[in-house]
């Protein structure tokens, strides 16, 4: 037990490395802080896709920590954002990772993808999926 009672913080906080080792993991990358970063700007990525009701339902099964950085600098005014194609998917992403050594582009936020299959409910992420558009789907392999 915590010594001041607030397990649901360590609890978060244990849980949340654990999607950040695994995730270095998958991606054989060395820097656990740029891990955090691909996986926070991949999330606001889908996040910025989603509607309301989706990105709640979403959310609500990311780790505490994790969900507060999915919302991190969200505009609900500018969402669902117009532009469907990958490659603005992609360079969006870029625009934060990009100069991270061990970036290896699609590959990489493919891996993002399998970590929130692995790590979220089948239907869930069947639901995400289908409110991107299919270019971006095609980025993220089925659950």
């Amino acid at each position: 037990m915590s010594a001041k009672g607030l397990e649901v913080i360590e609890h978060t906080a244990q849980i949340t490395h654990e999607w950040i080792n695994e995730l270095k993991e998958r991606l054989e990358w060395q820097s656990h802080r740029d891990v955090l970063r691909l996986l926070r700007v991949t999330l606001h990525q889908v996040r910025d896709h989603l509607l309301i009701d989706e990105m709640a339902q979403f959310s609500a099964q990311l780790p505490l920590l994790i969900r507060g950085m999915f919302f991190e600098g969200w505009v609900p005014k500018r969402t669902p954002i117009k532009q469907r194609h990958a490659v603005d998917f992609i360079s969006d992403i870029e625009q934060h990772v990009g100069a991270v050594l061990d970036y290896r582009g699609a590959e990489d936020i493919r891996k993002v993808f399998e970590l929130i299959n692995a790590k979220l409910s089948r239907s869930e992420v069947s639901d995400v999926r289908a409110n991107l558009s299919k270019e971006i789907r095609l980025l993220w392999p089925d659950p």
